[in-house]
């Protein structure tokens, strides 16, 4: 779509209330925005704002449509710094969607676009909590894999390397000053504790990615070995 669509797309999806019409405007824009050249028209447009608005509709289709489109625009760094305004939004409509609906699935994809840096964490760092209650109460849908299993030789570089960076930002953001303490809320073999804790197992994990191929995936691991 060029921009002159796209900004009468923008435009409908700012002027009508009807649900349906905003939900098929929202899966366009969504569609339009796997291109790069359109994540930058619709940001320009200022269509982020726009669909950003749709996060507070009381439709959860709407909602779900609007975290949809949110994380295909997130790919591009200039919009993510549009973007973090809403993840206070976002995560509470992750806590107040039903267990395993589209909408809280649509959320966590956008949160985990947003966190593949360390620059928005602070946002949702008091949302661990509800996080590891999904992953232990969720379905297939919702949980993410066996944890360890993450962080192996074999798994996809880009699956690899946003599991480290997960691991690095958390550990990170627990050992800075003013940074979170709740160490004694987790059991051992809870996802902070393996992370944040001395876990044999991690560590033995990380030790072999230090021999990994790819350059990027080692610094990460160094960046997780030394941070104390």
């Amino acid at each position: 779509m060029d921009a002159d669509a796209l900004q009468k797309l923008i435009h409908l999806l700012k002027a009508t209330d009807d649900p349906l019409i905003q939900e098929q405007a929202l899966i366009t824009l969504s569609n339009s925005a796997a291109f790069s050249v359109n994540q930058d028209l619709i940001r320009n447009l200022d269509g982020l704002s726009v669909i950003g608005g749709m996060l507070l509709d009381c439709v959860p289709t709407v909602k779900e449509k609007a975290l949809n489109a949110l994380n295909n625009l997130s790919m591009n760094i200039k919009n993510q710094e549009e973007i973090q305004v809403y993840i206070m939004q976002v995560c509470k409509n992750i806590e107040s969607a039903p267990l395993n609906s589209d909408l809280q699935l649509a959320g966590l994809r956008l949160l985990t676009n947003m966190s593949v840096t360390d620059d928005y964490y602070f946002k949702m760092i008091k949302k661990i909590p509800c996080f590891l209650h999904l992953l232990s109460e969720g379905s297939e849908r919702t949980q993410v894999p066996s944890l360890l299993s993450l962080f192996d030789n074999c798994v996809n570089r880009d699956i690899l390397l946003r599991a480290l960076a997960f691991a690095a930002n958390l550990k990170k953001n627990v050992n800075s000053e003013g940074g979170i303490t709740m160490e004694d809320e987790y059991s051992e073999d809870s996802v902070f504790s393996i992370l944040c804790r001395d876990s044999t197992a991690f560590a033995q994990k990380l030790a072999s990615l230090l021999h990994h191929p790819d350059t990027d995936v080692r610094e990460q691991v160094v960046r997780i070995l030394t941070q104390h």
